[in-house]
């Protein structure tokens, strides 16, 4: 685990202004800058960098954060990830806490595997374009395909010789140890596992080579067409998409990624000027790979060939990516033809042209395929309509279940309210399925669940008992929530933006907050306003503070998403007011006017507070009788009177009438 100092180091030391540079063109902009955000596709740049704040943010999307925050969202990386790309970035030596000796054994490990692969990939490179064999077969295969030497070179494409010995021989004279690239498999058995094929090397997110795909050249009916790293501890096949690396910042700016079968259609569309393009390498999706495309597009197009039978055997899978609510849509392609021999024939602007027309929802394009199948036959009808309430009944949506039940029965010419039973059915059924599953897996966590003293820990979720004077459901009165809400979220924003600042010489802003609700702050009741209260309340009882940049690197992604809210705002305070016009504000902005701002937000807060009570403690009055309990009665009737007071003071203090 990275050390808190060596994290402390990377957020003093990175830059968002630097960081956000390497993806985006920034222009300055008064005392900000502004670019076009990678996030979206936008014509009018609304992506902020703050470098006073050391953050950023696009006022289109929503999306941004410190320089941290931004690596992770451009590239996908894991908060350590991004931290270990800031530290090279910057020439920061990370420390480690906990067994730092393992975890850098253990990086190194992993980083062996990633330097053999680089290493394997340049040897193919290098076979492919500086021998005589290299070149009359596997650059003449490639450039055969139309391949251009620059796509060539970013795709990283090479020739692994057939002797079966030269990789191995040079991993060797590198000081390569054998158990590590025979653990990657590009040696197996004492030789090469890659002979006599062009290579296609697989990338991660962040641009390693993690694996290869090889293809073979000569016809060989004992030898597979094509064949695939073996998986490692840096390679899993079912979660790896061949050109993501390549293709993921043109899939969010379309907010559409197009799926293909192979390496080359991949290309193929790449070099055409068709980059939102990746490839699930022959094989049918897995649910790692339709969250990673998830991660970056709700919108998904596969291309198909016009081969019907394996169209159908493709789309029995499917389901998979409509449980995950994504929006999927196919496009058939001419009977004979693949994306990469059809886009090369009629050109990018006709293909692009072709897709968007003939791109069909999902659903409907199945019930087509089938109906065209089942034709008048009863009982493959039958099959069908099942099918088609299978597929349906995975959408977690229920409005956009509603509008395919309605298509579906219009078409299927078959009553709307069976198709709603049938479906209706499903869901309840597959809701059940995972609740099962649910509770199995729960019951197998709690089996070796044990507290620090070595009893087992007890599940108490179920237990109905409340306090007499226990709040009701804070969800039961909406209106009232959003008010006691907002409270609560400016009281969390003034903690995050000044409680490091001064409120006077004996007191900072937090301390001055606590000092004045202390008593009350249990009854903060909206996530994630009251797990930042609560962090500062740890912070301050150990005479810490804490700065917003804590907020805005926080490890938990609300938190930072909120920090990021508080601390930006697509308007700026134009000085041009003062100094052309004489015009001030009736007040100071807020970066100067926080002490009364948090004197403000506190009566507020307690007001609402009080109120609350005051109506929980009525409800009470109101629910018992003074005939049967007049001591209770008189008590809560005594508690109403000192309520009400506090409710008139507090009013009187923010010169209000209480409504």
């Amino acid at each position: 685990m990275i050390s808190q100092k060596t994290i402390a180091q990377i957020f003093e030391t990175a830059k968002i202004e630097e960081v956000v540079g390497d993806f985006v063109n920034l222009k300055r902009r008064g005392v900000n800058m502004i670019g076009l955000c990678p996030f979206h596709d936008e014509k009018t740049p609304s992506f902020t960098v703050s470098p006073t704040k050391n953050i950023c943010k696009c006022f289109g999307c929503g999306k941004g954060g410190s320089p941290v925050n931004f690596l992770m969202e451009v590239d996908n990386l894991t908060y350590p990830e991004a931290l270990r790309v800031l530290a090279g970035k910057y020439g920061i030596e990370i420390e480690e806490d906990g067994n730092p000796d393992k975890s850098k054994e253990q990086r190194q490990h992993q980083e062996s595997l990633y330097l053999i692969n680089q290493f394997t990939k340049d040897f193919f490179i290098d076979q492919m374009n500086n021998t005589d064999i290299g070149k009359s077969v596997g650059l003449h295969y490639f450039k055969d395909r139309g391949f251009r030497e620059e796509i060539i070179e970013r795709f990283g494409l090479g020739y692994a010789p057939s002797d079966g010995k030269s990789l191995m021989h040079g991993l060797d004279k590198a000081g390569y140890e054998k158990t590590f690239y025979e653990k990657l498999g590009v040696v197996k058995n004492g030789r090469d596992f890659f002979r006599g094929r062009v290579m296609f090397p697989i990338h991660n997110l962040t641009g390693k080579c993690i694996g290869f795909g090889g293809r073979i050249l000569k016809a060989n009916k004992k030898a597979p067409k094509y064949v695939n790293s073996s998986e490692a501890e840096i390679y899993n096949k079912s979660k790896v998409l061949y050109g993501m690396y390549f293709a993921k910042n043109e899939i969010r700016k379309k907010d559409e990624c197009i799926l293909v079968e192979g390496y080359t259609d991949t290309i193929s569309l790449h070099q055409a000027g068709i980059e939102n393009v990746v490839a699930s390498s022959g094989t049918s999706l897995t649910i790692e790979q339709i969250r990673l495309i998830k991660r970056f597009t709700p919108n998904i197009k596969i291309l198909y060939d016009g081969d019907a039978a394996g169209v159908k055997a493709a789309l029995r899978g499917l389901d998979l990516v409509l449980e995950q609510d994504l929006n999927v849509k196919v496009v058939l392609l001419p009977e004979g033809e693949d994306p990469d021999s059809y886009a090369q024939s009629i050109g990018t602007e006709a293909f692009v042209k072709y897709l968007d027309e003939k791109a069909t929802d999902f659903i409907l394009f199945k019930m087509k395929l089938l109906m065209e199948e089942a034709k008048d036959d009863p009982v493959k009808r039958s099959d069908l309509i099942k099918d088609i309430v299978n597929s349906i009944s995975k959408i977690p949506d229920p409005i956009k279940r509603s509008v395919y039940i309605r298509e579906c029965a219009r078409q299927l010419d078959v009553g709307e309210k069976v198709l709603i039973n049938a479906v209706n059915k499903n869901v309840v059924g597959n809701i059940q399925s995972r609740q099962r599953q649910q509770e199995i897996n729960e019951r197998r966590a709690n089996r070796n669940a044990f507290d620090e003293a070595g009893f087992p820990i007890e599940d108490h979720s179920n237990d109905t008992s409340d306090d007499e004077f226990g709040p009701p459901d804070a969800h039961s009165d909406s209106k009232e929530f959003q008010t006691i809400g907002f409270q609560e979220k400016d009281i969390a924003r003034i903690l995050v933006n000044f409680g490091d600042r001064e409120f006077n010489e004996d007191k900072t802003i937090a301390q001055f907050i606590f000092a004045n609700i202390g008593e009350i702050l249990d009854t903060f009741e909206t996530e994630p306003y009251k797990a930042i209260v609560q962090e500062y309340l740890e912070a301050v009882k150990n005479k810490k503070s804490l700065s917003p940049q804590h907020f805005l690197n926080h490890q938990d992604q609300k938190i930072r998403d909120v920090a990021l809210n508080f601390n930006t705002s697509p308007y700026e305070y134009s000085p041009g007011w003062l100094k052309r016009f004489n015009i001030t504000t009736s007040q100071p902005v807020p970066d100067e006017n926080f002490i009364n701002d948090t004197t403000q937000a506190l009566m507020r807060f307690k007001l609402e507070k009080v109120k609350e009570l005051c109506e929980q403690n009525n409800d009470r009055i109101k629910a018992i009788s003074m005939k049967d309990h007049p001591e209770t009665v008189k008590r809560y009737l005594q508690v109403q009177m000192k309520l009400n007071g506090m409710r008139k003071e507090i009013t009187d203090q923010l010169n209000t009438v209480v409504p």
